[in-house]
Parts: structure tokens; C-alpha cells; sequence
């Protein structure tokens, strides 16, 4: 199928009605709009490419000796751990580019284009994905660098690769949610770390549950991102589908079921 570029889209006649195939076909024009802004402007992937590094450096030779006795031992638990924290934490950049965008005037200007009015907001949403990709990939390249051997096999880290892929885009809803209905990016970025810095820290990414105190185990239990971690260490580590993975996706299926319509509704009404 031929691609279509945001010029071909623009020439084309303004319909007031939109079929669901012309809306795919705009969404992803509007997501390859994204992809040329990372490649004009490379600084936005810093965050993708140096923080899986960083944490994975820092968190493993801190952490390593005083929980597991050493790296190597260290590293089956951190990975995954760090892995989950840094993609789930890269899709907060939906929620602040996509108020960036509105706030500059560039959805105003996307609103006289004869394209589906969803496609923006799609759009930014998939070209996201890309972001969940490198750092997943950095992330696990890096722990093969330092010694990291999952016996899941290539095969199972795939699937924890593209299951914490998944799970991210469906959080990026959330995010992109606090973009459409907040006042400036700043306090997007504010809201989403209040959000998020809990649940990823109060989780089992980098140590035992069985280490923390009673009243906070129950917490940690329950967390979703305790889920996804154990349902990554899971696949990568011992090639094994569990309850954990089945309550990730179930997770996952219900905040797009959730934020997805209220996320449009709201950006409907701002657009």
C-alpha cells in the first residue's frame, strides 16, 4: 500500500465524513509526522537511550552485592525490573509533547487539514511505540553486555520485549489524557511523575517483596507493575506464560477501554 505524506493529505478535498479506513491511513501519516520530528530533532530519544544505560549501570553495582551477592546474580532480577521502570516511564512524553502540540497552535493548524480529527492524537500515540522499541532494545542489549543470560531463550524475551511494549502504549493513554485536559506541559510532567514514581518504585523491579515490611508487601503485591515484572522475569528468565502475564494484558486492555474514549471525548471538545 502506498504511503501517504501530510502534503498528499492536505491537497486532498475536506469531506465531512471520514471512513475508518481513511482514519488509519491519517494516523499513520500523522505518526510518521512524529518520526520525522525524531529525526530533525535526535535530543528527543536522550531519554530512551541513556536512561536504560544509566539506570542499568547505577542500579546493578549499587543494588547488586547488598541484594543478591554479587552482579551476576543481581542481573536476572534488575533487567526486567529496569526494563519495566524505563519504558513505562518514556511514555509520559506522550502526555507533555502532546500539550507542547497544543499548546504551540499545531493542532489548530492540523484542524484546517481534510483529515480525520482523531488523527493527531492517534498519531502521537503510535509514533511512541517507536520510543518503547529502542529502549526496550538498549535495555536488554545492555544486560547482555554486563553478563545478562536469559534462559527463557531469544524467543520469550521477544515476547517480554513487546508485552512491556504493549502495556506502555496503553499507559501512554493516561498520559495522553492529563496532555489534553492540563494547562501546560510542565504540570503534565508533574501529575505523571506523582502517578508513576510510586507505583514503580513501591514495586518487586529491584527488590525482593519478601525484604520490605509487612504493611508495605500487601501494596507491592497488588501493583500492576509488580505484575508486569514478574510476568517479564517470568518469560525472559525461565520462558514461562503465568497469571502475571494474564493480569498485565488484562490490565492493559482495561485502561484503553477506559482512558482511550474519555481521552478522545476530552480532546474532541479542546480541538
Amino acid at each position: 500500500m502506498k504511503s501517504t505524506s501530510i502534503k498528499q493529505v492536505a491537497d486532498r478535498p475536506l469531506n465531512n465524513y471520514v471512513s475508518l479506513g481513511q482514519s488509519a491511513r491519517h494516523s499513520f501519516t500523522m505518526a510518521y509526522r512524529g518520526l520525522l520530528k525524531i529525526r530533525r530533532t535526535p535530543e528527543q530519544l536522550f531519554d530512551v537511550t541513556l536512561q536504560p544505560i544509566l539506570f542499568t549501570l547505577m542500579f546493578t553495582y549499587i543494588f547488586g552485592g547488598a541484594i543478591s551477592g554479587n552482579v551476576q546474580n543481581y542481573l536476572p532480577v534488575i533487567i526486567p525490573g529496569i526494563l519495566v521502570q524505563t519504558v513505562i516511564t518514556t511514555s509520559i512524553v506522550t502526555g507533555v509533547q502532546l500539550r507542547e502540540d497544543m499548546d504551540k497552535g499545531v493542532f489548530d493548524r492540523f484542524k484546517s487539514l481534510p483529515i480525520a480529527r482523531i488523527a493527531p492524537l492517534a498519531g502521537a500515540l503510535l509514533a511512541d511505540t517507536i520510543r518503547y522499541t529502542i529502549a526496550t532494545v538498549l535495555t536488554f542489549v545492555m544486560g547482555y553486555i554486563m553478563g545478562y543470560r536469559p534462559d527463557g531463550g531469544l524467543g520469550h524475551v521477544i515476547i517480554a520485549g513487546l508485552l512491556v511494549i504493549v502495556c506502555s502504549w496503553t499507559i501512554s493513554w493516561i498520559f495522553a489524557f492529563f496532555g489534553v485536559i492540563a494547562r501546560t506541559a510542565s504540570s503534565v510532567q508533574g501529575i505523571s511523575m506523582i502517578v508513576l514514581f510510586p507505583l514503580t518504585f513501591l514495586s518487586n523491579a529491584f527488590v525482593p517483596v519478601k525484604t520490605m515490611p509487612g504493611w508495605l508487601q500487601w501494596f507491592v503485591n497488588i501493583n500492576p507493575i509488580s505484575h508486569l515484572v514478574t510476568a517479564v522475569r517470568n518469560l525472559a528468565n525461565n520462558g514461562t506464560f503465568g497469571w502475571d502475564l494474564a493480569v498485565s494484558l488484562i490490565g492493559a486492555a482495561a485502561i484503553v477501554a477506559v482512558f482511550a474514549p474519555i481521552t478522545v471525548r476530552a480532546y474532541m471538545r479542546r480541538t
